[in-house]
Order: structure tokens, then C-alpha cells, then sequence
């Protein structure tokens, strides 16, 4: 059962991965490459010797992640790389699939093909990286700085996007470079937003004398579940309970009234959560929760084994 379980987990998780492939690739065919537009990566080194050469876009981005892929073999280990190795692949095929999305370019604004392009391919980057896939690039790049030198992974990938970008500005001039860093930043933002989960969530902490009858009626009124965090204030030392509770965007308000209504003088911080993990919110991935349950097993035979009295 647990077999079939990770099986159809997996089967999941690769179809979300090529769903994503395919609204980038489609985002980059059907609005980037009409307006002589870039993005990062391999895919923009590609993207350059298409305008020049006509050289096929997934074709080239693929056979230029060949010796990153080999690399990342060797460095990475070989459970990093077949995802990677999985990923790429798809997204080559995807990009050359689409090709014929050039045809039907929906604008002929810069501005609204970069805007509307780093949307639909931040969507897309967004659900592969939702499902622990890559798509190659100067991701592995990244990786494998960051394994060996400690660099930010980030500000790596973004060093060589900026080569990509200036090359681009001497070949095209300067506008076209501008408006694809508009598309990148569009792209990150929209990937991390999908990454982080639609649903955000805020996280509530509320100071109070009247903790207890406000925790009550949030969680008779509003179904919510409550944490009691101890504190002590910092001039008068006084003892006090810290009320924490994650509720979505839209309960905020409710959550407020109730607090002023019980004690006009609750003291409250409203954090953004991103993600939430847990008992009515969602949970991590079965992968990986499988994964510590073995290593747990084989630690407690471990212990067993070595606390048997010795012969």
C-alpha cells in the first residue's frame, strides 16, 4: 500500500512538473520570442542564437545543459541530478513543441509581453519548483556554488543572468535587455508566490490581561485552534500569556473585532505566513515524510542493538 501510495505520488508529482513546462515554454513562445524578448538561463543563451541563427530553441537549450548535467552528476550526486536530468528534458521538448505558438502573439507591447510573459512563465516555474523538479540552467550552477563555496544561490543564478542581459543589450540594444529584466523580475516574484502556496495565511499575536475569554471566542466563534505562548514584560516583569493563532487573509478582520471587543487595549501583531504546515492546513511532502519514518526505524533498531547486553 505504501508502494502504490509513493507510485501515484510520483506519477503526481512528474505530471505537475511537465504541466509547468508547458505553460513556460508556452509563456516564452507566445510572448517572449515575438517581441525579441529574453529570459535567464540556458534558455536565454538559446533564445540569442535563435534570433540569429533560427537555431531551435529546446534543442540548443538542452544540448547546452549537457555539460552542466555532467557536472552535476559528479558534484551533486546522482539523485539531485536525474530529477534535474528529468526536468530538463521535458522543458527542451516542451520549448520546440510550442514553437508554433510564435504565430499567435496575443500583443505587440513590449511592456505588456514582458509583463504577462514573467506571469505565465513565473506560473510555470512556479508549480515544477512546487514539486522539487528543475529545469536545468544556471540552477545547477547555483547548486553546486553553493554546496562547495557557501555562495548565495541567488545572487549566483542573478551574476549570470546579468551576462546573459549585457550580451543581449550589445547584440539588440539596450530596450529589449531592459524590458526581459522586467519579465525576470515578474518571473521571480510570481514563482515565489506560487512556490509559497496561493492561500496565504496570517499569524496572529495578541497581548492581553483577558488571554483566555479572547482565545475562547476565536475558537468558538471562528473554529480556529489557539497556542498559548508565556512571556513577561520587559519594565514591570509581569507574567502574561501570548495568544498565537494562523487564520486566513480573510478572517484577519474577525479576529480584530473580537480582540477589541473582549479588551480594548490587546496589544496585536499581524504576521504574513507564507506556508503553514499541520492539523487542518496542508502537509510536507510524503516523500519525504516517508523517507524520516525509515531513518527513524533504523535509529531506534540502532539503539536497540546497542543497548543489548554484550556476551
Amino acid at each position: 500500500m505504501i508502494l502504490l501510495r509513493m507510485m501515484q505520488h510520483r506519477l503526481l508529482r512528474y505530471a505537475g512538473i511537465t504541466l509547468g513546462c508547458l505553460i513556460a515554454s508556452s509563456s516564452i513562445n507566445l510572448f517572449l520570442v515575438p517581441s525579441h524578448l529574453l529570459t535567464g538561463g540556458a534558455t536565454g543563451i538559446a533564445l540569442i542564437f535563435y534570433y540569429l541563427f533560427g537555431l531551435p530553441v529546446g534543442l540548443q537549450t538542452l544540448l547546452y545543459n549537457v555539460p552542466l548535467l555532467l557536472a552535476s552528476w559528479r558534484l551533486m550526486g546522482r539523485k539531485y541530478t536525474v530529477d534535474v536530468v528529468i526536468g530538463t528534458a521535458i522543458f527542451s521538448f516542451c520549448l520546440d513543441l510550442m514553437r508554433f505558438l510564435n504565430a499567435y502573439a496575443p500583443v505587440n507591447d513590449y511592456m505588456l509581453a514582458a509583463i504577462f510573459g514573467g506571469v505565465f512563465n513565473g506560473i510555470g516555474y512556479g508549480l515544477v519548483f512546487r514539486m522539487n523538479g528543475s529545469t536545468g540552467g544556471f540552477d545547477i550552477v547555483g547548486a553546486i556554488v553553493k554546496k562547495y563555496w557557501s555562495l548565495n544561490m541567488g545572487a549566483v543564478i542573478f551574476s549570470f543572468n546579468c551576462v546573459v542581459m549585457c550580451i543581449a543589450a550589445f547584440l539588440f540594444g539596450v530596450a529589449p535587455a531592459m524590458f526581459t529584466l522586467i519579465c525576470m523580475y515578474v518571473n521571480s516574484v510570481v514563482t515565489d508566490k506560487v512556490i509559497a502556496g496561493l492561500q496565504s495565511r496570517k499569524a496572529v499575536l495578541i497581548v492581553s490581561n483577558h488571554a483566555q475569554h479572547i482565545a475562547d471566542a476565536i475558537m468558538a466563534e471562528m473554529q480556529r485552534g489557539v497556542t498559548f505562548l508565556h512571556g513577561a514584560g520587559g519594565y514591570t516583569h509581569r507574567q502574561r500569556d501570548v495568544i498565537m493563532a494562523v487564520v486566513n487573509i480573510t478572517q484577519v478582520t474577525k479576529v480584530k473585532l473580537i480582540a477589541n471587543c473582549i479588551d480594548p487595549g490587546a496589544f496585536m501583531i499581524i504576521i504574513s505566513a507564507n506556508e503553514v504546515m499541520g492539523k487542518g492546513f496542508s502537509h510536507p511532502d510524503s516523500d519525504l515524510r516517508n523517507l524520516m519514518k525509515e531513518r527513524l526505524k533504523q535509529q531506534d533498531k540502532a539503539t536497540a542493538e546497542h543497548n543489548l547486553p554484550q556476551g
